[in-house]
């Protein structure tokens, strides 16, 4: 169950529904043992994988490369420069480069066939029902740039 919230919005005043993380991020450990009971593997050696993985990632992305994993998507890095562009192709240098961010693109799923054929972007192919949150604001997390809601919903 995937929970939202009514939000007003800042910018034009309308409102929209905008999803929200409840109680607290699945972990490593929850992940691993997830995963064991759903294939051959030991969790012990599930949870070795997935500590290796982020290392690994980075090792690949700082060569250049994108990484692409088999029903998750693909991530990859960008440079964040500083906000003052420069005249001309010339002066660019790497002295505007201030930091890095990684970057994620979900795995491309297609459905139906034909005309009827659409495709739609996510980690798999789960329906997910929505249910408005009742809870308390406090003992939820925000969602990190780029996790939250669309803000401009698409019928």
């Amino acid at each position: 169950m995937a929970f939202y919230k009514k939000m007003k919005m800042k910018v034009n005043g309308k409102w929209y529904p905008k999803s929200v993380l409840v109680v607290s991020p699945a972990t490593t450990d929850q992940v691993a043992k997830r995963i064991a009971a759903e294939s051959t593997v030991s969790p012990a050696d599930v949870r070795a994988v997935l500590t290796a993985l982020g290392g690994v990632m980075g090792d690949f992305m700082a060569q250049g490369r994108s990484v692409k994993l088999d029903g998750v998507g693909s991530f990859y890095f960008t440079a964040v420069t500083n906000k003052n562009g420069v005249a001309t192709e010339k002066e660019v240098s790497v002295n505007q480069i201030k930091g890095v961010r990684v970057r994620f693109l979900p795995e491309t799923r297609y459905r139906g066939g034909g005309k009827g054929r659409v495709s739609t972007r996510g980690l798999s192919d789960v329906d997910i029902d929505w249910e408005e949150w009742k809870g308390d604001d406090k003992k939820t997390k925000k969602p990190e740039e780029g996790g939250g809601g669309d803000p401009h919903p698409h019928p």
